[in-house]
């Protein structure tokens, strides 16, 4: 029997919703469920409508750990998550609770069920250099700089994605990039660290983009443009810069906002194909408390 639920699935799918009514069947059957989060920015305190963290009612209904317990000018890794995440699942299982983990990023959903080799962070400045570097030279040329350097690491990373050509060349400055695949390669293990049942939720495509479209429509309306402003204004970090729509909603513009979040819910259902040994559950058209029933 599984000690340990996993939700994984393409934003805008309806993992939170699944997650309250997979609690609801868990307490009918005498258990104590408690989520933790497993999205690398909802950590940020101050960003709960970009990044669509449990509303207040929902919390109330089920707890959730590691949303919202970070300044908004902080930087954070993967590898400080993975420590913050199985100091919360060890917990609550030591406790008798059963931790639900939900989230929408790979890595990180990873880095709370399993023991990753992690690169180390890399030092505030060397992170920022680089950052710069893109912001000056552009994708296409920055990705060339580590094709130079790493033509290997380079040929197996997309160029279009922002976060591993950066990551690759700081390690490659610190060092420590070697002619293994990037970590991101590697987190695909069966292994878990404690009994795992995860399940992958998804949704028929054009069915979902419409859901990421009133999804978005629905963060603006509640203020997610304000939200970003005063966190641009705070000093927000390079990583909390990261937040989906970020950007877009900085400049006003909500359509760049809405392409970005379709183009990013691919890149998430391409991760979900790699999970090894996940319970696949079409949602199109069904209600949260149908799929919790057949999950329990």
């Amino acid at each position: 029997m599984a000690s340990v639920f996993a939700l994984f699935g393409p934003t805008g799918v309806g993992k939170t919703e699944v997650a309250i009514a997979l609690a609801a069947r868990l307490r009918a059957r005498g258990e104590r469920p408690v989520a933790v989060s497993a999205d690398a920015l909802q950590v940020y305190e101050g960003l709960e409508v970009l990044t669509g963290v449990a509303a207040a009612h929902e919390q109330e209904t089920l707890e959730h750990r590691l949303v919202s317990f970070l300044p908004v000018d902080r930087t954070f890794s993967v590898g400080e998550y993975a420590a913050h995440a199985h100091r919360e699942i060890d917990g609550l299982l030591a406790e008798g609770a059963t931790p639900i983990v939900v989230g929408g990023t790979g890595l990180y959903l990873r880095a709370a069920l399993a023991t990753l080799d992690l690169k180390p962070a890399p030092p505030p400045e060397v992170r920022e250099r680089w950052m710069r570097v893109l912001e000056q030279e552009g994708l296409e040329r920055t990705h060339a700089r580590l094709a130079a350097v790493a033509p290997a690491i380079a040929a197996s990373i997309d160029p279009r994605d922002r976060h591993r050509v950066v990551r690759a060349l700081e390690l490659h400055e610190l060092g420590a990039l070697d002619d293994a695949p990037p970590e991101e390669n590697r987190l695909w293990t069966s292994e878990t660290r404690h009994p795992t049942r995860l399940l992958a939720l998804v949704m028929e495509r054009e069915a979902l983009y419409r859901r990421i479209e009133a999804r978005v429509d629905a963060m603006v309306a509640a203020g997610a443009i304000d939200e970003v402003r005063r966190a641009h204004a705070a000093g927000a970090s390079p990583t909390a810069r990261k937040a989906l729509g970020f950007d877009e909603l900085l400049r006003g513009d909500v359509e760049a906002m809405k392409r970005r979040t379709r183009q990013y819910a691919k890149r998430q259902l391409t991760w979900l194909r790699k999970l090894p040994g996940c319970e696949v559950l079409d949602v199109t058209g069904r209600g949260a408390g149908d799929v919790a029933r057949d999950v329990v």
